[in-house]
């Protein structure tokens, strides 16, 4: 029994004895198994060529990953999301380094939204990034837009300027922090980026009123135009009204370069040139004329943002009177007023000048509108004044000449309708109408028919 017991109680102490020895050995053994890091580095080198992407093949680690007392901080599973994501917020900004005894490079990196950081291995040579990162172009420069001036479309907090578009650059921040005081401010365009992982376009623009305002700003926040709210601020909308039938003929915003804020006076200078754009015919309904010529519409205490009430009248109809006739010779290229005395229009019996007063008289409009080219053609060819026939003299200069049988001749001109004004104003007596020449005619006497000689 004795001898039994103290057998067992050999065997067991040599058991102990035993794995005592193992565990000391599996100790010193694992400690072999770890790596040494060196000494932290700073990365010096410009800060935008640090930018780096994660590409999922390593986890984040508290320290390098392969030394004593490293723990995940980022496991590779979300740094496999960082990967594929679509969001700049998942570009990476390294700034120091370790490297170990192994030869291994782990860098310390930020997340550009600063919720991820830790070291990351970034393979065997100090400087270059490689391992679990590349480097990363964070943009990708566009095309600078031809037109050079904007306006921003909504004025506020949304959309402000950037000292980088925003996740592009480690710590890139807010230029301003709100653009509703910029909104009558124009800007200028000088360069163009798109963000490399949304495709979003981004312009770097100035404050034309303080160049000292500069960033870069999502494209889609500005526009050619002012903003309508600013527009209205320094505007005065303008209601043309028939006073005879008291309906608006016409409303327009007649625009100044006013900085004055929605509801502040006009003042003095600003009122008269209101006043002036008012009356202007470019800014008055065609076929209409002021019914008040005070000039006087809007007063120096007139509020920017406002209407006002104009009354007009409707012109009476006007004809177009002719001022004179050219033909312009088809050989020699040189002009030569036409005479109507003894001048025949197309029908060969009617005077040139009963057919130009029968014109201005039968082709009427509302005095102050306008005929186009195609209309005024037509009504000259309904006058007969689309051909005409010159007498020809004699070389005494008063004589007619006539051919062999005795009939009088002619020269024959038909109108350049092409050389017609594009739109011409009833009511004006500026009509120039131009020939040319197209041979000699005889009219056949008491006929009134015209014969090519």
């Amino acid at each position: 029994m004795q001898s039994s017991l103290k057998k067992s109680l050999y065997v067991g102490l040599a058991a102990l004895s035993f794995a005592g020895i193992a565990t000391a050995t599996a100790t010193t053994a694992s400690a072999k198994s770890y790596a040494t890091a060196g000494a932290y580095t700073t990365l010096k080198t410009d800060s935008s060529s640090r930018n780096v992407a994660v590409n999922g093949t390593n986890a984040l680690y508290s320290k390098p990953g392969t030394v004593k007392g490293a723990k995940v901080v980022v496991s590779k599973a979300t740094v496999k999301k960082l990967a594929a994501s679509t969001s700049s917020a998942s570009y990476f900004r390294a700034y120091g380094q370790k490297t170990t005894n192994r030869g291994s490079v782990y860098y310390k990196v930020v997340s550009m939204d600063g919720k991820y950081r830790g070291y990351i291995y970034g393979g065997k040579t100090a400087g270059t990034f490689a391992g679990g990162i590349t480097s990363a172009s964070t943009t990708t420069t566009a095309t600078t837009p031809s037109t050079k001036t904007y306006y921003l479309k909504n004025p506020g907090t949304a959309n402000t300027l950037w000292s980088a578009p925003k996740y592009t650059q480690y710590k890139a921040s807010k230029v301003i922090n709100s653009t509703s005081a910029l909104a009558s401010d124009s800007f200028t365009v000088d360069s163009a980026v798109t963000k490399t992982k949304e495709g979003s376009l981004y312009y770097h623009v100035t404050d034309n009123n303080n160049t000292k305002i500069t960033g870069w700003i999502y494209a889609g926040a500005l526009q050619t135009g002012e903003n309508s709210t600013i527009t209205s601020a320094k505007s005065i909308t303008v209601n043309y009204v028939d006073n005879t039938t008291g309906k608006t003929v016409k409303s327009g915003v007649l625009i100044t370069t006013s900085s004055a804020k929605s509801g502040a006076a006009l003042g003095t200078d600003d009122a008269a040139t209101v006043n002036t754009d008012i009356a202007a015919s470019t800014y008055l309904p065609a076929g209409y004329s002021l019914s008040n010529a005070s000039n006087s519409y809007v007063s120096s205490t007139t509020t920017w943002g406002s209407s006002v009430t104009v009354p007009v009248t409707a012109n009476a109809d006007a004809g177009i009177t002719i001022a004179s006739s050219y033909a312009l010779n088809a050989t020699s290229g040189a002009s030569e007023k036409l005479t109507t005395t003894g001048a025949l229009a197309s029908d060969g019996s009617t005077a040139v000048a009963t057919a130009q007063s029968s014109f201005t008289s039968d082709y009427q409009g509302v005095g102050g509108t306008t005929a186009s080219q195609s209309d005024l053609s037509t009504a000259l060819t309904s006058a007969k004044l689309n051909t005409i026939y010159v007498p020809t003299y004699e070389s005494d200069g008063t004589t007619q000449a006539t051919n062999s049988a005795g009939n009088k001749l002619y020269t024959k001109y038909t109108l350049n309708t092409g050389a017609l004004p594009t739109g011409i104003t009833f009511g004006s007596s500026s009509l120039v109408l131009n020939y040319n020449a197209a041979g000699s005619y005889a009219l056949t006497a008491g006929s009134g028919s015209m014969t090519a000689e």
